[in-house]
């Protein structure tokens, strides 16, 4: 019996050093090809350039799991231990003596493990003791109380250039509150991985939410310091405020560059598939279809149980994991389509929501209405679903806006 259990033991320890040794693998190939070009140096890394605008001054710093700086071992040796190849930029600036006094975290939280959409409570690192302030809790706005005891703030988040993906929201309101008691905005910019292309409907001001606040398509192709420039230049703060703002640019970068990212921006978008996907999926959100949350391949596939499962082969079924306290039709076998293969970049589609609009076996569960209509920025694009419009006459009516926004864009960009 001793030496059965200790087999088993063993074949348990095997087990787990199969699975690290995988997830591992996963994040050396991911890290290969975030520093695929060793030449690109993001605004965190770049110190030499903000350090001086940083001494003796009371900072604060809008923050999550992406904001880190990667250190020489990601592109010399990716046999380096993983917590050795970047730094959390938190922890960085105090070992420097940065006088950082709070940190302000946007929706998923600090560490970025909340659900999408669930409140964030204040507190305190436990790392550091620093405050955090949450930017989606009781307020997504810092209060004057809360900027008065600072100098200068940061804004260092990875974004993926999705109208709906909240952090740009949360650099509106950043600005706003900041530009309302005249204290600076530092930004260090980051890639956009969907930076390479513009598409989508454009956002009716009627329309407006913290899911979308500018009259903007739904993949803007801009990083978050030109996405800032925009927000000034076009006057979109309140009462027509301009923020005093400094980008720290990527160096070696253009809009073209493929950028993969060795941090998960949120916990539902775990690798460069669903980053890709997201722009098309994400438009599900506003449906009753499941979009993977409660797998482990979110963002990479769809389904519901009112899916016809004649069309629709492939199934699985949604359980609460990270990220996902209670996904869309939780333990519920749902049918639908794996997109893990799918091959799709420089643009979204429409194809799978009007597939599974017209595979639904129950049309009046599909849509939640005011929800999608804030995902899509224009209650037109549902009325067209439910048409029968074909994507390319649908896509023809976003043109002449699209057309609009890149004129617009193209006056605020810092990279060709």
């Amino acid at each position: 019996m001793f030496k059965n259990t200790v087999l088993l033991f063993v074949i348990v320890l095997i087990s787990c050093a199969s699975k690290v040794k995988k997830e591992n693998e996963k994040i050396d190939e991911t890290l290969k090809q975030v520093q695929g070009d060793k030449d690109i140096v993001v605004g965190a890394n770049q110190t030499e350039m903000y350090l001086p605008m940083l001494e003796g001054k009371r900072v604060g710093i809008v923050a999550n799991q992406t904001s880190v700086i990667f250190k020489e071992e990601i592109t010399t040796s990716l046999n380096a231990p993983r917590n050795d190849r970047y730094t959390h930029m938190v922890d960085s600036l105090l070992t420097l003596n940065i006088a950082i006094k709070k940190v302000f975290a946007p929706e998923h939280g600090f560490r970025g493990k909340a659900d999408a959409g669930e409140h964030v409570e204040d507190g305190f690192d436990t790392k550091t003791n620093l405050p955090i302030v949450s930017l989606h809790g009781k307020n997504r706005k810092p209060t004057q109380e809360q900027l008065q005891d600072l100098d200068v703030v940061i804004f260092d988040i990875q974004d993926v250039g999705v109208r709906f993906y909240t952090y740009i929201s949360t650099l509106h309101n950043v600005m706003e509150a900041c530009a309302e008691v005249n204290v600076p905005v530092l930004i260090f910019d980051r890639p956009n991985p969907n930076g390479h292309y513009v598409d989508g409907p454009t956002l009716n001001i009627e329309n407006q939410s913290f899911l979308g606040m500018h009259p903007i398509p739904l993949v803007h192709g801009m990083t978050i310091g030109e996405y800032a420039q925009m927000i000034n230049g076009e006057k979109w703060l309140a009462n027509g405020l301009q923020c005093n703002i400094s980008i720290i640019p990527v160096k070696n970068y253009n809009h073209n560059t493929p950028y993969s990212l060795p941090i998960r921006p949120s916990p539902n978008l775990p690798n460069d598939q669903s980053i890709k996907l997201y722009p098309s999926l994400g438009l599900f959100e506003g449906t009753n279809i499941n979009a993977g949350r409660g797998t482990e391949h979110q963002f990479q596939r769809y389904g519901a149980p009112f899916l016809d499962k004649k069309n629709m082969s492939f199934t699985y079924t949604p359980v609460a994991n990270f990220g996902a306290k209670y996904p869309k039709h939780q333990n519920v076998l749902c049918y639908g389509e794996d997109l893990r293969s799918e091959e799709i970049d420089g643009k979204m589609t429409l194809k799978w929501i009007i597939k599974a609009y017209q595979n639904s076996t129950d049309k009046s569960k599909f849509f939640n209405t005011d929800n999608f209509t804030k995902h899509a920025g224009t209650n037109q694009l549902q009325k067209q679903i439910e048409s029968g419009l074909s994507e390319a006459d649908i896509k023809a009516t976003w043109q002449e806006d699209l057309e609009a926004f890149k004129k617009t864009r193209a006056k605020y960009l810092l990279y060709d």
